[in-house]
């Protein structure tokens, strides 16, 4: 049975390294969620689904979205997302820029975040 009292959610555009994320933290026994707000059209479609006590914010920007996966849309189509994704980023608690971090640095920041709130 999950705690979902300490759940952490996860958030970001495609290609931001959300899924990584999330089984480098369940590798670690902590609980978390890939919430798919980017492909929603309601707000806080992220809070609905799992009202995270810790809601993760991964960002990309759209150049390096094309180099992690082989995509096959537009900036628009990345705008369109972002713009999805606005409710979530203003309530994130933390929020990473990914472009330039191995998997390992992006979870040192989460965990060192969990840490400083007392999370784990």
């Amino acid at each position: 049975m999950r705690d979902v009292q300490r759940l952490i959610g996860i958030v970001g555009p495609c290609a931001a390294g959300k899924t990584t994320l999330l089984n480098a933290l369940r590798a670690r026994g902590l609980p978390g969620k890939v919430i798919a707000q980017e492909h929603s059209y309601v707000p806080d479609m992220w809070r609905r689904l799992t009202n995270p006590v810790v809601l993760v914010y991964l960002d990309v920007s759209y150049p390096i979205t094309l180099q992690r996966r082989k995509l096959n849309w537009t900036q628009a189509e990345y705008d369109i997302q972002i713009q999805r994704l606005q409710h979530a980023i203003q309530h994130a608690d933390i929020h990473i820029l990914t472009d330039h971090l191995s998997p390992e640095q992006i979870l040192e920041q989460v965990v060192h975040y969990l840490d400083q709130i007392k999370f784990v």
